[in-house]
């Protein structure tokens, strides 16, 4: 009887300091530790992403009157769309200007890159210099943009100095508010953007795999054109370049 009691008196302490423990998440299942962990984030996305996106495809099928919308179900709105001719000018344009501003990023980017990973010896060297192509960057969208503006202008930079020069005679309006600004304006932006992977790349590029494609004949740019790969094989290589295939043995 006497062990019994303090027994009791041993196990009554223990739970009062357990019911008295604070909450916490190790308590829970991992299951629910992970859901409560991933609530808030939850919440931030659904209020201020799904919920917008929601409404947005309710108020789309609203009516509109010159100066305001009201409630109502109907479709003339997306037939508007689908059948301006100004939806598919508008397509046409986004895609040209994309596949001319990758086009010209991708010359300048490549350019670029080749320059600093192959020709740049030094890695201080190629740090400055990959720095100095990331100044631009520093400052917002937005002021690169307006930039061009006192740039590109009328009375800007561009036609004074060729007015002054004697290659124009009056300022050229094309340079601004064109085709012309809107391409060179998403080249400076994102130029950057496709010099960094391409920079990267090439950083991996065994030199020694250079050498070797240059002492097996290869004389079409070996450096931008192999790409070193291993097959599943018995101590068998292959270098992709672009005479075609070379074996480890011939490389030795």
């Amino acid at each position: 009887m006497t062990d019994q009691t303090q027994s009791i008196s041993s196990v009554a302490p223990a739970a009062k300091a357990r019911a008295k423990a604070p909450f916490s998440l190790s308590r829970l299942p991992d299951a629910m530790t992970g859901w409560l962990l991933s609530l808030p984030l939850a919440l931030v996305l659904f209020f201020f992403l799904v919920l917008p996106i929601a409404m947005i495809v309710v108020v789309s099928f609203w009516g509109a009157t010159e100066f305001s919308i009201y409630p109502a179900f109907q479709f003339d709105n997306y037939e508007f769309l689908l059948t301006s001719p100004v939806t598919y000018q508008v397509f046409f344009n986004t895609v040209k200007y994309a596949l001319i501003t990758w086009a010209i990023t991708l010359v300048i980017g490549f350019t670029v890159a080749y320059f600093l990973a192959f020709h740049v010896r030094t890695l201080t060297w190629q740090i400055v210099l990959f720095l100095l192509c990331t100044i631009p960057f520093w400052t917002s969208n937005i002021i690169r943009m307006i930039s061009w503006i006192p740039f590109l202008g009328r009375n800007g930079i561009a036609n004074s100095t060729l007015i002054s020069m004697g290659v124009i005679d009056e300022p050229l309006d094309w340079l601004l508010f064109s085709d012309f600004s809107v391409i060179l304006a998403f080249v400076h932006l994102y130029t950057l953007f496709m010099v960094v992977p391409i920079f990267n790349t090439m950083m991996r590029i065994d030199r020694s795999l250079i050498e070797a494609a240059y002492d097996n004949g290869v004389k079409v740019v070996p450096s931008i054109l192999l790409t070193p790969y291993e097959v599943d094989a018995s101590n068998y290589q292959a270098l992709v370049v672009d005479s075609g295939y070379l074996k480890a043995e011939d490389l030795q």
